[in-house]
């Protein structure tokens, strides 16, 4: 269904097409309050045929995340839980944290919503188990043990023989206690700790006496709520005046793990609650349990087919029948509550619109901000708030190249319109953009213009519902006043108003664009220092003399970083393969002289001062050979002298000053 500016603003399934449309089309008095404020909205429909119900679901599905309807069950909150994975393809599997389950045979534990908590619970871990903990390119590299191996924390069998048979049983172990199993790793402990003793290995018992002790603590500090274990997902719901909340139970081996919360201000039916709720949760980067407890039963069974498909085992739909899931539900209706209080602190978009004299509640509201390097890397990021919450998988960073030196901020904010239009729907329905009036009528300009153009072809009917649709965004900045008066205090900026917005400091919906701000401005400024990072690390390697990218590639990988690839000697460059003796000992004449220096930072520069590979420290015959001081004018280095402050009149006589070097 679409609204009369061409926007999708719900999307649905039906059997039957006729009697699923025709419900909609009922006296005003028969309809639901949220159908009846759909329905004023609804100026067309459109529709897409499927071969059966599971693909209708599936398009469904994709539908609603691609263009995010309004009056669709839209999950909002993005966040990706972690986990523990567990390699099982090396001959030493470690043990480490990750937010995405990718199908590689590794094995997943989890999720933790708290990342403190997996964070602590590693730590444990690390310090009953010892396995290694280093990546796979640090224990493909390394040379000798870790500090790790000397705290008894890894057997370092990235450089030790360590026996593979042995190392198995220790992750035997890890997984006894990961899965719950806490009963039966004991007993095996018990056992091992009595061999060990009757053979007069002593110290060897008494490290796993310690295991013991450490393994109970741990399993006496859970809390267990199904006697007879169980995994499972359990959810429950709850209506308020303010809208619709569901709470979310994560249980493992009869253990509560932990709880997440939803709310949603529209209230739906039942099935399509659940419905596009599992669909969206449960994707295939995320665990999904065996079973799924609901309050009550989902009649579309279609559902858990497809959460079989993407687990890769079956996955069962129930509804809570015994007496501690009823207990867990309302455990879970608890917590559902409570996340009702915490959206409650969030303006309402109603609030927004007032605040902001908008002739509609902005729903999505997508924040720019422009950045860049002493006139290098000029890019423009943009985050996305949906109903007050960020919306991470729409965040984006756009470069313009073309923008180098320039120093623009205000063509770079107009350069995005072009390029924000081009990325299509869903279409914002305000653009805060960090800055003053001067960035905000640079957007505003670039928007008016490619309104008013018309693209060759097009009826006056086509442009106007798709391109009207895509650029009737409200525009608001904000900034610092800049007068001492106020303190420096923000100020909102709306387009043909002279002055800002009488929103007082402190103000809840000043205080909420001020944290939009806040989270652009620190977004791309991670980004830009990551790109610029990445920038000097490759192009450290690759202004070597005789290294393309693929001998960079190589270098990198084998030293890791450019501090250690300066260390090398042509040994241990002819040790890399591709490289032969004729090439690792250009490279290493490259780092010698200098020639054509590796970027390093302004620490390392000093190291090297000191050690006499580059600035001040260069002998007396690489001043005569032309070498550069690193104080050194660029008259001294025409005439080969290096004194530094040495004057014209001086460096033409080969003369030096008392007190020089």
């Amino acid at each position: 269904m679409k609204d009369g500016r061409g926007r999708i603003i719900y999307v649905g399934k039906a059997k039957n097409l006729r009697k699923r449309v025709g419900s909609y089309f009922r006296p005003i008095q028969q309809l639901e309050p949220k159908t009846q404020r759909l329905m004023a909205q609804v100026k067309g429909v459109d529709y897409l045929c499927t071969g059966s119900e599971k693909e209708a679901l599936l398009l469904e599905n994709s539908l609603i995340k691609k263009h995010r309807p309004r009056y669709n069950i839209i999950l909002r909150d993005d966040k990706s839980y972690i986990l523990f994975k567990l390699d099982k393809s090396s001959d030493f599997p470690g043990l480490c944290l990750t937010r995405k389950v990718i199908r590689d045979g590794s094995v997943y534990y989890g999720p933790f919503p708290s990342a403190q908590a997996a964070r602590e619970t590693l730590r444990v871990v690390n310090r009953i188990f010892a396995l290694r903990k280093c990546r796979p390119a640090t224990f493909a590299n390394r040379t000798r043990p870790c500090l790790q191996h000397q705290m008894r924390r890894c057997p370092a069998p990235c450089v030790l023989p360590v026996s593979k048979e042995e190392y198995a049983k220790r992750v035997e172990k890890l997984e006894l206690f990961l899965s719950g199993k806490s009963k039966e790793l004991v007993r095996r402990l018990k056992q091992e700790m009595e061999t060990a003793a009757q053979e007069l290995r002593f110290e060897e018992a008494a490290e796993i006496r310690d295991q013991i002790k450490a393994v109970n603590r741990t399993v006496e500090q859970q809390h267990v709520v199904q006697p007879q274990g169980g995994t499972f997902d359990l959810l429950g719901y709850v209506e308020t005046e303010q809208g619709f909340a569901l709470g979310l139970l994560f249980i493992r081996q009869g253990k509560v793990l932990g709880s997440r919360s939803f709310f949603w201000e529209q209230k739906p039916d039942y099935e399509e609650l659940m419905r596009s709720f599992l669909l969206q949760f449960y994707s295939r980067d995320r665990i999904i349990p065996g079973r799924l407890v609901l309050p009550r039963k989902l009649m579309d069974e279609t559902v858990a087919e497809i959460l079989s498909e993407r687990r890769g085992l079956r996955t069962k739909v129930v509804v809570a029948r015994t007496r501690s899931e009823k207990k867990l539900l309302s455990m879970a209706r608890n917590n559902a509550q409570q996340g009702v209080a915490k959206n409650s602190d969030i303006p309402a978009p109603d609030r927004l619109a007032r605040a902001l004299s908008l002739q509609a509640p902005p729903r999505r509201i997508e924040a720019i901000d422009a950045s860049h390097l002493s006139g290098q890397g000029t890019m423009v990021g943009q985050v996305v708030f949906e109903e007050g919450r960020p919306f991470r998988d729409a965040y984006r960073i756009y470069h313009f190249p073309e923008l180098e030196g320039s120093f623009d901020d205000y063509a770079a904010l107009a350069a995005w319109v072009p390029r924000r239009i081009a990325s299509g729907p869903p279409w914002p329905d305000l653009v805060l953009i960090d800055g003053g009036k001067g960035q905000l009528a640079a957007v505003q300009r670039e928007l008016v213009r490619h309104r008013s153009q018309k693209s060759e072809g097009e009826s006056a009917e086509e442009v106007s519902e798709e391109r009207a649709s895509g650029l009737s965004w409200d525009l608001a900045a904000i900034a610092k006043s800049g007068k001492g008066g106020d303190g420096g205090q923000d100020r909102i900026y709306r387009p043909n108003r002279k002055n800002p917005l009488p929103l007082k400091p402190g103000q809840e919906e000043l205080l909420f664009f001020q944290n939009i701000r806040d989270h652009t401005h620190r977004f791309v400024l991670s980004r830009q220092k990551n790109i610029r990072s990445k920038k000097t690390a490759q192009g450290s390697f690759e202004e070597l003399p005789g290294v393309g990218p693929k001998t960079a590639e190589l270098l990198r990988s084998c030293f890791g970083s450019p501090e250690k690839l300066y260390q090398a000697s042509p040994e241990d460059l002819k040790k890399v393969p591709g490289i032969g003796p004729r090439k690792a000992e250009q490279i290493h004449q490259g780092l010698k002289s200098g020639a054509r220096s590796l970027k390093l930072g302004a620490g390392n520069a000093e190291r090297e001062a000191r050690s006499g590979k580059l600035g001040a420290g260069s002998s007396e015959r690489e001043a005569r050979s032309g070498e550069r001081g690193t104080g050194s004018s660029e008259r001294e280095a025409r005439s080969g002298e290096r004194g530094t402050g040495s004057s014209e009149r001086e460096a033409r006589s080969g003369e030096r000053r008392n007190g020089e070097r």
